[in-house]
């Protein structure tokens, strides 16, 4: 286990060095200055070339990039060009912020998904299981966007019932400001968890061991909950696992809409002012967090298969 571990550890080292490049290039690509952002439209162009000097910016591309990855082999992400702080001190203070509004997602993406999937598998081809699919197909196909702008004009705007914006202070404040937001980032996982769950349920739900517990009197919840679900785990916490990691990274809509101050809304600012210290050091750490998450997930199999824990031991 622990070989495993540290061989896919070492593999987020090609996968930052590829990702940095990446966005570095295009960042580098993209209309606007730096310098003119910073300084404004009424800078002198001794001031902007002053500044350009001072960040950098005159150099080859190349020569950039070697010199930010050689401070990231430091500890070092840089500081803004925005505001002149520390890239990995705000990156830190961002992310709990994300993390809460991830995991409140992927709450209302479970309870809606695995239930629904549950009851779609057991009546297939009934109206509910066609109500399910219809539903699950637009929870995948309607962009986060305009979900949550919905969720806004009904709950925030005509009803008043949620705040729209921010994060409130406090954690009654917090809960009730979360609430749209979770429930907007989680209905598109949930269609693919329902999705995921239904499917995996039915390959489970004709096998000779679940006649054989129906025929020595199983209660039906327990052949459900005990014998089917279980048995159908591994394929729905894949589906967990990268929709949990697609929020971690992909909240950058829902967090512009709602005004969570998380790493979405940071690197989306951040892309804005062309800021790119900041907008790397959000890609870096997402993408080591989208490893560790995908990590964790591998281990969890360990633990719901031991077949899977025996190839784990073998460094496989």
């Amino acid at each position: 286990m622990h070989k495993y571990i540290i061989k896919r550890l070492l593999m987020l080292i090609p996968v930052i060095i590829g990702v940095t490049f990446i966005v570095f290039f295009i960042l580098n690509l993209s209309p606007g200055d730096p310098a003119a952002m910073i300084l404004g439209d009424q800078a002198t162009a001794e001031a902007l070339a002053m500044k350009r000097e001072e960040l950098g910016l005159n150099d080859p591309m190349l020569v950039r990039y070697a010199h930010y990855m050689g401070g990231l082999l430091h500890g070092d992400m840089g500081v803004s060009y925005k505001n002149s702080i520390s890239v990995w001190g705000q990156v830190v203070d961002r992310f709990p912020n994300t993390a809460i509004l991830a995991v409140a997602a992927i709450l209302v993406a479970l309870l809606i998904g695995i239930p629904t999937g549950i009851i779609s598998a057991k009546k297939q081809y009934s109206a509910m299981d066609n109500i399910s699919m219809v539903l699950a197909l637009i929870g995948v196909s309607m962009p986060v966007f305009w979900l949550g702008l919905l969720m806004v004009i009904l709950f925030a705007l005509k009803l008043g019932w949620l705040p729209s914006q921010g994060m409130g202070v406090g954690l009654g404040p917090m809960l009730k400001s979360l609430i749209l937001p979770a429930i907007t980032l989680g209905t598109s996982s949930a269609a693919v968890i329902t999705r995921m769950t239904r499917s995996s349920m039915l390959e489970v739900i004709r096998q000779d061991y679940i006649s054989t517990a129906r025929a020595k009197g199983v209660d039906e919840r327990t052949v459900t909950y005990r014998h089917m679900l279980k048995n159908a785990l591994i394929p729905i916490i894949t589906a967990v696992g990268l929709q949990f990691s697609h929020l971690l990274g992909g909240a950058m809509l829902t967090e512009t809409v709602f005004s969570w101050p998380g790493l979405g809304r940071l690197m989306v600012d951040s892309i804005k002012s062309k800021d790119i210290p900041m907008v790397l050091g959000c890609v870096i750490f997402l993408a080591v967090m989208f490893t560790v998450v995908n990590l964790i997930v591998d281990i969890i199999y360990a633990f719901v298969d031991p077949r899977i824990k025996s190839l784990y031991r073998r460094g496989k």
